[in-house]
């Protein structure tokens, strides 16, 4: 096991057992009737359960031991349990070889079928392009560096006159913009003060007007106030530099949107249940921020300014900024930071824990699918190194190198990629301030008095730190990590405490994080300190070897300074480092480097060149490399200079003005009805509802779209919205209606009604009630639907309350499901249908029809909707399921044609059970760069593939971004299960009623495939859920939640 030196020290010490046992004296655990039982003994301790930090106590106590025959007894018990563990990791390693053989099979076939619908003859330009240029879909050659002030200047001048909005999200840790608790946990770490820094530089820019960091707001009395806070405004780093045309609400901020827990702080791997209640409260935020910040610039009409990208850091982030793209219709950045999957093969290989005890432990499943969705969506994925994009984002299945290639090529020629996208992946190093740090060219003991504070004391964390050495004028090697093992520190340790030369010439300074002590520690943490203690005391390294246990955020820089000032070296020894901007904030106060070659640190040495890389699991390389630059004195003045001198390419302004330019090429999203309003709103008469309970009702609908009753037949309608004419004609009506404008008549299906102009609000809504009950039929559906409306029968009398009707159907079948249970369309105010690809509100015209189409909706929806390659790709796989599944020449799946629309494709299932699960379709069509939403519905005996960023849950969200709808005055009455999209409906601001004894019968079969539980999506636990038996008062129910009075 690689990094368990100790197991070495196991086996040597088991060797040497001394004298054998008395077998007439008992022995721990590992005698019966005077013997030693191996097979029952492996039975009872080993099978049973075991753990390798429990083996790091057991050797501790057995070394320690001075009863030969006990320390015997406790090593032969430890053998067993070591050779198990090696057993296990075997068993791993095969599995795992199994899954990756699988998977590039899966990669290649898909490729190859993706391959087989793009054009064969390429140009030479698509042959040749090299791995290295797979990062973008655009020009083949890289963005200028901003190598000087003058060519800053002119960038800066092509900016001005921008109004940009920037919306950053980072979800975990405790985020403020001063004294950062860097190291408290492992959930407050350098991502903290990347987006902090990033948030504050943005903001600094030209062209930019505000920048909003979003994260959990956290009222805990065990941490600090100031992270219950609403807002932090965070203070530019050069106050001289900000434009004087900057407004009330410019800037950088932290906003800190409340979710989860109100009185706890919990880790990153809990708030996975909670993540839609952060994207309802985010997008109310940005909502009410665009508004107010069209009315500073004063642009015209007063639109509101949506953001121009919406940045998510880390998976979690990146789900809720995928929900939150698509809920505004505006674009969508990732960094990862961290990915999943390349921790989950890491987890793996180590043969600690299986795959299941990894997904407990760390969500990691939850993690990996948020991280797919995230490239589903995102127009840019940010990379630190080229190492992350070559051998970490590849993991996934919605990201090929090679696929991606023949993309762009074919994007460089104009020419079509039937339906198949891939985000772009950008190298952009991240950046750091240096304003406050001045380099020099003399001695580094000079350079004291030429620093900000020339006639200052020495910095207290100076003291700290020198009192651990006995000779503190000798060189400093520097090492800056949080007590991780696979931050390889106990390699550092004994590589300093085996070579006498280096320990000689040199001082080792650890700065491991804040401790109070090693008991309160985490277990891994602890295990690494004392180990690192018991080096220390081994190779008697007491006054070579600094520890100290505090440090504030703000000592950092100063620790550097006291390393450079002592001729010293900075130490990365990390097993893997995905960046690494520990190197770079070193390499900027004139430190050189050692540094794993594993990572990011092969990027920053080719660029600043200022130092050496080694392999971290070679204890003498390391030693060696550091005894050289420590002896060498001429090669630690050039890779000193050197540092100093390419350090600017690692600035916040050069990866501000790459990250803006970027951004400013991408294609503008926002929500259509903005940008199509003309001329004649610019006198302020506002087309939304002067209140957020408005009641869709009480809108003078214009248009009309007739469907015949209840036949269900769709013939005619069909062809009416095949005619481009007349659909042109439809899109223009509903954008006039949309407007409260007034139009003419132009006939029986497009004839509009004249309008008053302004949504009255006499008739407004209290709360609106979504009906989504997935059942098996029509027939079990009726009843739970009559009984919620009987059950605010008064309410609807008076017209408090609104109806929407949230199901799998399409619109003809909705109509035939109220015909025959003698409803109303007028009972309900909209209706969310195919799984929410398409949104339809009632008519009070029965002359014209019942229901009106939102194409605004599609628009907003319809963001990397594969059209007809998407659809040629189902019929394939459909072909593929009914040849291996079908044992009479009987049509398993079949694409139903009279079931589709533009926006979802319908397929029916005549035995569900030899379908593929879901997962595995939402698989395939990501490995070949097909975006889409995949959902079984109607107890599995149909499928609904629709645009990636459609759902019933992101229609209701439409719903409040274009009319104000409150989402905490919805109810969604749910069952106990439902379609696959059943977990989206639970979580959120709005209220759920969960109807027990309603579902559909193959519910386990259709979410049993999902490679997380259910408890990874939503909170059991919240106020929000009600359950009620469904023969129950519904009316309790909505007392409990407090929408109705007693």
């Amino acid at each position: 096991m690689a990094g368990n030196d100790w197991v070495n020290s196991y086996l040597e010490a088991i060797l040497d057992v001394g004298q054998p046992l008395d077998d007439a004296r008992p022995s721990l655990l590992l005698r019966e009737r005077g013997r030693f039982t191996p097979s029952r003994y492996f039975v009872e301790e080993v099978i049973t359960g075991y753990d390798e930090t429990d083996l790091h106590k057991s050797w501790a106590k057995a070394v320690a031991t001075r009863s030969t025959q006990e320390r015997n007894t406790r090593l032969e018990n430890m053998c067993w349990r070591i050779w198990n563990l090696a057993r296990q990791k075997k068993q791993h390693e095969e599995k795992e070889a199994q899954r990756l053989a699988k998977r590039r099979l899966e990669r290649e076939r898909g490729r190859r079928e993706a391959t087989d619908d793009l054009s064969e003859d390429f140009s030479e330009g698509e042959k040749g392009d090299s791995l290295s240029e797979l990062s973008t879909h655009g020009t083949k050659s890289r963005l200028p560096r901003i190598n000087s002030a003058e060519s800053m200047e002119i960038w800066a001048n092509q900016q001005k006159g921008n109004k940009l909005y920037l919306v950053l999200i980072s979800l975990h840790g405790l985020i403020r913009g001063e004294n950062m608790e860097l190291g408290r946990d492992s959930d407050t770490g350098g991502q903290v003060k990347y987006v902090v820094e990033l948030a504050r530089a943005l903001a600094s820019m030209p062209g930019v007007y505000r920048v909003d960091l979003l994260t959990r707001q956290v009222s805990s009395p065990d941490v600090d106030y100031s992270y219950g806070e609403p807002t932090e405004m965070l203070t530019p780093r050069d106050s001289e530099n900000i434009s004087d045309e900057m407004g009330e609400s410019s800037g950088a901020y932290i906003v800190r949107i409340p979710f989860g827990p109100k009185d706890k702080y919990i880790p990153k791997e809990l708030l996975w249940p909670h993540v839609a209640e952060f994207v309802d409260g985010a997008m109310n935020h940005i909502i009410q921020m665009s508004k107010v910040l069209g009315e500073q610039v004063g642009s015209s009409g007063k639109k509101p300014i949506w953001p121009c990208a919406i940045h998510g850091h880390y998976a979690d982030a990146g789900d809720a900024a995928a929900l939150l793209s698509g809920a505004l219709n505006v674009p969508m950045i990732l960094t990862g930071h961290s990915l999943g999957r390349d921790k989950l093969e890491q987890l793996l290989k180590q043969g600690r824990l299986s795959k299941e005890e990894i997904n407990s432990t760390y969500k990691i499943m939850r993690r990996i699918e948020g991280e797919e969705l995230s490239l589903d969506v995102a127009e840019m994925v940010i990379t630190s190194t080229r190492q992350e994009i070559d051998e970490q984002w590849r993991l996934y299945d919605g990201f090929d190198p090679i696929l991606e290639r023949k993309l762009r090529a074919r994007i460089k020629r104009n020419v079509s990629c039937y339906g198949r996208f891939m985000p772009r992946m950008v190298k952009i190093p991240p950046g750091m301030e240096f304003n406050h740090i001045i380099p020099h060219d003399g001695e580094m003991e000079d350079a004291d008095g030429s620093e900000e504070h020339p006639t200052s004391r020495d910095p207290p964390i100076w003291a700290e730190i020198m009192r651990f050495f006995s000779n503190s004028r000798k060189p400093m090697i520097l090492a800056l990590a949080r007590p991780d093992p696979k931050k390889n520190i106990t390699t550092l340790v004994k590589a300093f405490g085996e070579c006498r030369p280096l320990r000689e010439l040199a001082n080792l300074a650890l700065i491991m994080g804040n401790r109070d002590g090693i008991d309160e520690m985490s277990s891994t943490s602890s295990s690494v300190l004392l180990s690192i203690l018991k080096l220390v005391d081994k190779y008697d390294l007491y006054g070579h070897v600094a520890y100290p246990k505090h440090h504030k955020q703000s000592d950092v820089p100063d620790i550097y300074r006291l390393a450079a000032k002592s001729k010293g070296v900075f130490i990365n020894p990390a097993f893997i480092e995905p960046f690494g901007l520990t190197l770079i904030e070193a390499a900027a106060y004139g430190l050189p480097m050692v540094a794993t070659k594993n990572g990011g640190p092969v990027d920053i040495h080719r660029i600043l060149d200022n130092g050496l890389l080694v392999d971290p699991h070679d204890q003498q390389s390391l030693s060696e490399a550091l005894l050289k630059l420590v002896a060498d004195k001429h090669l630690w003045a050039k890779c000193r200079q050197n540092g100093l001198k390419n350090i600017h390419q690692f600035s916040w302004p050069e990866h501000c003005k790459t990250y803006l330019s970027r951004i400013t090429s991408f294609k503008p999203r926002h929500p259509q009805w903005q940008s199509d309003d003309d001329d004649g709103d610019a006198d302020g008469d506002n087309s939304e509802p002067e209140s957020p309970g408005d009641s869709f009702r009480d809108i003078s609908l214009n248009l009309r779209f007739s469907f015949d009753g209840g036949s269900g037949n769709d013939s005619s309608m069909n062809q009416e919205v095949s005619s481009m004419d007349r659909k042109s004609k439809i899109e223009a009506a509903v954008l006039n209606w949309s407007k409260g404008k007034d139009s003419r008549k132009m006939g029986s299906l497009e004839r509009s009604e004249v309008s008053s102009g302004k949504f009255p609000v006499v008739r407004r809504r209290k709360f609106i009630v979504v009906i989504a009950l997935d059942f098996d039929g029509e027939k079990d559906t009726l009843p739970a639907t009559r009984k919620i409306l009987e059950s605010v029968e008064k309410e609807r009398a008076d017209g408090s309350v609104g109806f929407i009707l949230s199901t799998s159907l399409k619109i003809s079948e909705i109509t035939s499901f109220l015909v025959s249970g003698g409803l109303n369309p007028n009972d309900f105010d909209a209706f969310i249908c195919n799984s929410g690809s398409d949104l339809y509100y009632s008519s009070l015209d029965s002359e014209d029809g019942p229901f009106v189409v939102d194409f605004y909706y599609h628009s907003h929806v319809e963001y990397r909707w594969g059209g007809e390659g998407l659809r040629k790709t189902l019929i394939r796989w459909a072909s593929s399921v009914n040849e291996k599944g079908s044992e009479n020449d009987e049509q398993i799946v079949t694409l139903a044609e009279h079931l589709s629309t533009d926006y979802c494709y319908t397929f029916s299932v005549k035995n569900p059970a030899a379908v593929p699960p879901v997962r595995e379709l939402r698989k395939l069509l990501r490995i070949q760069a097909l975006r889409c939403h995949v959902v079984y519905s109607q107890n599995g005996t149909r499928i609904n593939v629709i645009p990636v960023l459609a759902s019933r849950i992101q229609a209701l969200r439409y719903l409040f971004v274009r009319w104000g709808i409150d989402l905490a005055k919805m109810v969604v009455f749910v069952g106990e299960s439902g379609d696959t999209d059943y977990e989206g409906l639970l979580g959120g601001l709005h209220k759920s009623v969960v109807l027990e004894g309603v579902s559909c019968s193959a519910s386990n079969a259709l979410h049993s495939n999902r490679s997380y539980p259910l408890t990874d999506v939503i909170s059991l636990e919240s106020n929000n859920v009600v359950h009620v038996p469904l023969d129950s008062d519904v009316r309790d129910a909505l007392k409990k939640l407090e929408l109705l009075e007693d």
